[in-house]
């Protein structure tokens, strides 16, 4: 019977450190291993980086500093105290997996083959306040494809459809990638008149149109950011703009001008999206569509970004980010611009299982148990479940020699589907489906499950999410 798969965590008084009970981690090794899968069928090579960087590296940019966890030892060396004055000698744990990606590629530049195409699937940690979907300690999932010099722009379709086709072998929602280009956005403001050192506040504040509404955009446009009126109209037009359309999109963009006339940088912008949308509608329709709202990065990104939301659930804001950026290291003679897009993937987890979007069959991997007749005879029973295991059948062992009954349940109160027993003297053995009751001899080294399904835990979209979030 299925069960499910709640994001109950085991009890801990540490906020911000998920611990997933067994029918949790089973869903967030399945995700894994799908997103895994996945990226390597595209060529990605799976690379796992330190835990940790020099702190001088993760608080190059400022912002970062408060989220930086730092590493000591609990008994300094005498004599060390300059060293932890000294960011470069001081070590933190990484908050994404940006930085250390960077490291890397600069650290092996010479031996990488270019482009590199790269997948990481690991831990990060985080200094910040935990609530719902923020952890302090959490899996982050990216995928980047990184150039030497340069890095063709057909990079920047292929990266947001292979994370919508890993996302969509998940047993989640449906996801749809918005997607927009710096260009565009810096390029239409440039054509109305508001310059570069505004731009970065313009952006700040129209990306708060869905939380304060458009009558709130506008005024603090003009009355804290310094724009005039009709820029601010201009601005939120442009932020309206969405579709899968290439040419109706230029056709309302520059409708949304009023008259201003496109800069060389928009027109770039929206030749560069254009593309992006046209190859996207003819290698997976549906999956990404315009939005010109979004305004990730600016400081960062300098051409095509992503975010992404899952369907019923954009509460929970953009599922996976990222975008181009061509200067994502640089040896002072060799630059290496990249493009990527990353998945928190805790905070994902958090979502799918609190809110009993999945099920799982079972939280262990046994697909069998081995019943001891009695102690005399555990040796019968262990050899069963080993010639089972050399087959590639999870089986264990009863750990007690209780009555048939008693190990019965005891598979069942685990999901476990069946239960072998072995034969006494001449007799065969034979293997029971407790979920049907059907038994019947069977060979351990020649048996297997009807369904392939049985073999190990599935998980799959629950059929009505708000029974299953109180299973």
């Amino acid at each position: 019977m299925a069960q499910s798969a709640q994001a109950r965590q085991a009890l801990s008084s540490l906020s911000g450190f998920p611990e997933w009970l067994p029918a949790g981690r089973v869903v967030e090794q399945h995700f894994i291993d799908a997103l895994r899968r996945t990226f390597e069928l595209h060529g990605f090579s799976g690379i796992e980086t330190r835990a940790v960087e020099p702190l001088s590296e993760l608080t190059r940019k400022g912002e970062t500093s408060k989220e930086v966890y730092l590493l000591s030892r609990l008994q300094a060396e005498p004599g060390r105290a300059a060293d932890a004055a000294d960011p470069s000698k001081q070590l933190g744990l990484h908050f994404d997996l940006t930085v250390p990606f960077a490291r890397y590629v600069v650290d092996n530049a010479g031996i990488l083959h270019f482009p590199f195409k790269r997948y990481q699937i690991q831990k990060v940690w985080r200094g910040e306040r935990p609530q719902e979907g923020r952890f302090r300690e959490f899996y982050q999932v990216d995928i980047d494809v990184v150039g030497d010099g340069a890095l063709p722009l057909h990079h920047d379709v292929e990266i947001p459809l292979i994370m919508h086709e890993a996302l969509s072998a998940l047993p989640i929602p449906a996801i749809t990638i918005h997607v927009s280009n710096r260009k565009v956005a810096q390029g239409f403001y440039q054509s109305t008149g508001i310059g570069d050192d505004k731009l970065v506040e313009v952006l700040r504040v129209v990306d708060k149109i869905d939380k304060i509404g458009p009558d709130r955009v506008a005024a603090e446009l003009v009355g804290t950011v310094g724009t005039t009126r009709a820029q601010a109209e201009a601005a939120l037009r442009l932020a309206t703009v969405t579709g899968t359309e290439p040419d109706d999109l230029r056709a309302r963009v520059l409708a949304a001008l009023d008259g201003a006339e496109p800069g060389e940088l928009l027109t770039s912008g929206l030749d560069e999206l254009e593309a992006l949308l046209r190859t996207a509608a003819r290698r997976r329709p549906g999956a990404l569509v315009a939005d010109l709202k979004i305004a990730r990065g600016l400081d960062y990104y300098t051409g095509t970004v992503y975010e992404s939301f899952m369907a019923g659930h954009e509460d929970l804001g953009s599922v996976c980010s990222g975008g181009r950026y061509d200067s994502l290291a640089s040896t002072g003679r060799r630059t290496f611009p990249g493009v990527g897009i990353s998945i928190g993937l805790s905070r994902l987890l958090s979502r799918v299982t609190g809110a009993g979007l999945v099920e799982v069959s079972r939280a262990v991997p046994t697909a069998v148990l081995v019943a001891v007749t009695d102690e005399d005879h555990r040796a019968a029973s262990d050899a069963a479940a080993d010639a089972l295991r050399a087959r590639g059948i999870a089986a264990d062992v009863a750990p007690t020699a209780a009555k048939f009954g008693k190990q019965i349940r005891f598979a069942d109160k685990r999901g476990i589907p069946f239960v072998w027993f072995p034969g006494a003297g001449t007799e065969s053995d034979s293997v029971k489906d407790i979920r049907s009751g059907e038994q019947i001899d069977a060979d351990p080294a020649t048996w297997s499950p009807a369904s392939e399904a049985d073999l190990a835990p599935q998980i799959l979209l629950a059929a009505d999410p708000s029974s299953a979030a109180g299973a």
